[in-house]
Formats: structure tokens, C-alpha cells, sequence
């Protein structure tokens, strides 16, 4: 495969170019995978209700048959003008070499609890649309919308994801020998969900069994005058 001038074996790189108030959780216990239900104003899909980011994941190998569903549920997303300037660099654990190399682009912050996670993903936007010559100001929206499409398709395959904005772009580009027509954007860690005792900082077990509260659709759906609340009601 050819990224920026220079070839990867496909073994290492998968690169596709193409209320609301108050979350409740499971009683918390060491050793036992943490769950955060939505308790959501009126009933959704159990896909979205069930959804949730956690940093714990096993080291348990990911079937190809679910990254490449998971993949292909991001290849159709919705994207302006469908003309997908996006782009998703893509390791396995299984080659370590390149798992750790992912890493070392992430901050810090970001890099004690994805290190078991089987698979890790960089994401990227290609900001010129080249055709038309003209910035496309929907891009950075189109590769977001893309992304969203994981952890919905990794929940109905019983695998999270976990996405991280905290990345070092310089890093990346010279890593990975990004052509300057595209920009990173976030990392993704995905896999199966681990158990808390396998998160090492105290910082990211609390964080972890933290409930989860989230704003009132009063909020944030608006109505008539900017500020002014839709106060929906059934």
C-alpha cells in the first residue's frame, strides 16, 4: 500500500480513503465490565441507549469480519456532495511495532489505557475539495459524522470504541508521511470492553465509573430566537 510516497505492508495499515438528565451505571465492582445505560427523555434505539465510551479494553483479538464491518459502516456515512474527503489509518495489536507507533501519536493523557485495545485508528480530512478547487467547509463535519458511525456498528458487534481528540498532529504527519493535502483529526481505540482493574491510573478508574449526566433537550433544541428553548413536549 502507498501513503504519502512510501509503501506499508497491508499486514500493518488498513487505509480507506474513500431526560436526557442523568446516566445511570451499573453497580461498580473490580473485575466486572462497567455499563452505563442511557436514561434517555423518551425511548431510542438500545444501539444508542447502550453506547458509551470506557478506557478499559482486554487485549482480546478483534475478528477481521467485524473491523471491516465496522469500516464499511463508516464508508457509508453520509458526506456532502458524497464526495468523502476523508481518511482512516488503521493497526492492529497483533503487529506491535505499529500499535506502539500509533501510540507514541497520542498525548500523554491518551496513552496508559488504549495500549490494550486490539485496534487503534487515526482519522483524517482532506479540507480542499481538489475537483472544484474551493475549500470544502463541511469536511471536518463529513469525517465527524463518518466517525459516529463506529461505535454504533461496533455496539451491535458487542465492541466499543473510545475516540480521543488529544493527539500530536506533528507526530502523525511525519510518521506516517501524510501528504499535505490531508489533516489529522482524532484517534479512535477500539475493541472489546475490559474490566476496571485493568486501567492502571486512579485518574482513569474514576473517571471511568463517573456517572454520565448529559443536557436537557430544553437545552439544547431552540426555537424562534437563538437561546430561546423548543420546550417540546409529547
Amino acid at each position: 500500500m502507498l501513503w504519502g510516497g512510501k509503501h506499508y505492508s497491508t499486514n500493518f495499515y488498513c487505509f480507506i480513503g474513500w431526560s436526557l438528565q442523568g446516566r445511570g451505571f451499573s453497580p461498580l465492582a473490580r473485575g466486572r465490565k462497567l455499563e452505563k445505560p442511557e436514561e434517555t427523555a423518551v425511548p431510542i434505539h438500545e444501539l444508542l441507549t447502550n453506547r458509551w465510551s470506557p478506557r478499559a479494553f482486554t487485549d482480546r483479538s478483534m475478528e477481521q469480519g467485524k473491523l471491516m464491518a465496522v469500516l464499511e459502516a463508516v464508508r457509508w456515512a453520509a458526506s456532502s456532495n458524497n464526495v468523502q474527503l476523508w481518511a482512516f489509518l488503521v493497526v492492529q495489536k497483533k503487529d506491535a511495532v505499529a500499535h506502539d507507533a500509533m501510540l507514541a501519536c497520542l498525548m500523554d493523557r491518551n496513552k496508559s489505557w488504549p495500549a490494550l485495545a486490539p485496534v487503534l485508528i487515526l482519522t483524517f480530512v482532506e479540507p480542499i475539495w481538489t475537483e472544484q478547487d474551493r475549500d470544502n467547509a463541511t469536511a471536518v463535519h463529513d469525517v465527524r459524522v463518518a466517525s459516529a458511525m463506529m461505535p454504533i456498528q461496533a455496539e451491535a458487534l458487542d465492541l466499543r470504541t473510545h475516540h480521543m481528540a488529544g493527539i500530536h498532529h506533528d507526530v502523525i504527519r511525519a510518521a506516517y508521511v501524510v501528504s499535505e493535502e490531508f489533516n489529522a483529526v482524532s484517534a479512535i481505540a477500539m475493541g472489546h470492553q475490559g474490566t476496571l482493574d485493568l486501567l492502571t491510573e486512579d485518574k482513569n478508574r474514576a473517571r471511568e465509573s463517573n456517572p454520565w449526566t448529559r443536557k436537557s433537550l430544553d437545552e439544547i433544541v431552540l426555537a424562534g430566537t437563538f437561546g430561546t428553548p423548543a420546550k417540546l413536549a409529547l
